[in-house]
Parts: structure tokens; C-alpha cells; sequence
């Protein structure tokens, strides 16, 4: 009987090359900054950081930000999955063009989309002018926030889930029908839990997107202190007036929110998996 080796060699060449250089720029991109501003809290220390972040302006900024990049990553969940549904399982005048309109967010410059966004929907706009004859106000509100979050949120859970769309078959839905399933049971009983770990991982995209998400807002949010303020706004207050204490303790309290936030669904996605598999 022979030993196993510990670990056994990869029939692809270069792996302790391509090892390297991934950990290497993973490294410089990623856990060199997050490192960094850790350190610069620590400095700070943990009292130095609550004091900071525990100010109404602060928590309200904090509060507005997850809340409506919660809310508008839930909306593209829902949306985003049926529009890759649609995408994928029909054919009609346009659907091509519209394909390609999916991936506008991702080319745009977010303060572009800002500008235009808010172009749209300010209350002399085309689409805000008539909001305003009904009383209602989007752009300079938490309305326009959320919108705009919608706006650079929605290509990553479409393209998400669009591949896993093409990739069920159609046989799938038929012998659930010659078995009796209505379309309704079709749905939430074989597609959507298919379809489940991508929309997840869309949604958590979407989520992380919008909770960073800048340059599309800060035009069309109004930036009113307790009302409209955004936590990275506050942030980048706080550099402009050469206050990087506060700045590294406002960018740790949302890394700690935002990975809390990722970890539950990183704990859904396992759960979802783990369904499908003893189905």
C-alpha cells in the first residue's frame, strides 16, 4: 500500500506563479487598504472611534446609507432577476438593444449618471415636473438616492443570474407540467430555488455597491446634514477639512456594517446550496 502524497501535484503548469501573483495583487488592491485604515483606527483607538461615530449627524448618515442601499438592492433583486428571465426566455423587437442598455452603469461615469439622473428628476426636469404636479418630490430627497442606487445596482444582479437562466432547460418546466405542477408551483418550487445562489450573489453585489456608491448620489441627494447626508459624503467632509481620524473612524463602522451585512448573506447563499442539494 503506498502513501498519498500531501498534496498532490496539478496537471496545469505555473500554479505556484499564478499563486504568487494572485496574492500578491490581492494583497496591494485589497488587504493593504483595508489594513491600513485599520491600523489608522487603532491609532485612533477604540474610544477615539465611538466618540466619533456615536453623533446624530453620523448615525443618521450611517442609517441612511444601508437602509436605502438595503432597499435598492432588494428592488434589483426582484427586478433584476425577472429582466434576465425576460432577457433570456423571450424573443422581441429591441430585446438586443436592451441587453446591451443593462451594461450602461457599468460604463458610465457615476458622476455622469448623477448629472443625467438628476437632469431627469429635478422638479423643472422632464420626469420630475410631472412628479411635482402630484406632490411628489425625487430628486433632493431620499427618493433620488434611492433611485440612483437602483440605477448602478440593477447590471449586477441581471448578469448574475442570466447565465444560470440559459443554462435551465426548458425540458425542466415541461415535465413539471405533465406532472401537475401549475406554473405558479413551477415557479417557486423548481426555478427560483435554481435560481437562488446567483440572485444572492447578485443582490450581495448590488448591496455592496450601493453602500459605497458616491458620485451618482451626492448630485441628486441634496446633502442635507441629518435628511439626505450619506456616510461617504461625510467622509470625504472630513478629509477636506483634514480630519483623517474621523474619516478612518466613519470608513471602519461602515467595513464592520458592510461585512456583518455580506457574512448573513454569505450564510443564505450556504444555506440556499444546501437546500437545492437535498432536493
Amino acid at each position: 500500500m503506498t502513501a498519498r502524497p500531501l498534496f498532490q501535484r496539478s496537471p496545469m503548469p505555473g500554479f505556484g506563479l499564478s499563486m504568487g501573483v494572485t496574492l500578491t495583487m490581492l494583497s496591494l488592491v485589497v488587504l493593504l487598504p483595508i489594513g491600513a485604515l485599520l491600523m489608522k483606527g487603532a491609532a485612533f483607538g477604540p474610544a477615539g472611534i465611538w466618540d466619533t461615530v456615536n453623533r446624530p449627524r453620523v448615525w443618521a448618515a450611517l442609517f441612511l446609507s444601508f437602509r436605502l442601499s438595503l432597499f435598492a438592492a432588494l428592488f434589483n433583486l426582484v427586478f433584476g432577476t425577472l429582466l434576465a428571465w425576460v432577457l433570456v426566455r423571450y424573443r422581441f423587437p429591441g430585446r438586443r438593444l436592451l441587453d446591451a442598455a443593462v451594461d450602461l452603469p457599468f460604463a458610465l461615469p457615476t458622476a455622469v449618471a448623477g448629472i443625467a439622473l438628476t437632469a431627469l428628476y429635478a422638479p423643472n426636469g422632464a420626469f420630475g415636473s410631472l412628479a411635482k404636479e402630484i406632490g411628489w418630490k425625487i430628486a433632493y430627497s431620499q427618493w433620488g438616492i434611492f433611485l440612483a442606487l437602483v440605477f448602478v445596482g440593477l447590471p449586477f444582479v441581471t448578469r448574475t443570474v442570466q447565465p444560470v437562466v440559459e443554462e435551465i432547460d426548458r425540458e425542466v418546466e415541461e415535465a413539471s407540467a405533465t406532472l401537475g405542477a401549475g406554473r405558479l408551483t413551477t415557479i417557486t418550487r423548481i426555478i427560483l430555488p435554481m435560481l437562488a445562489p446567483a440572485a444572492l450573489t447578485g443582490f450581495a453585489l448590488a448591496l455592496a455597491r450601493a453602500v459605497g456608491e458616491y458620485g451618482s448620489v451626492i448630485f441628486i441627494a441634496g446633502n442635507i446634514p441629518l435628511v439626505t447626508e450619506i456616510a461617504p459624503l461625510l467622509i470625504v467632509i472630513q478629509l477636506e477639512e483634514f480630519n483623517y481620524d474621523a474619516a478612518a473612524a466613519i470608513g471602519i463602522a461602515m467595513l464592520l456594517i458592510s461585512f456583518a451585512m455580506l457574512l448573513v448573506i454569505n450564510l443564505i447563499q450556504i444555506w440556499s446550496r444546501r437546500r437545492i442539494g437535498h432536493v
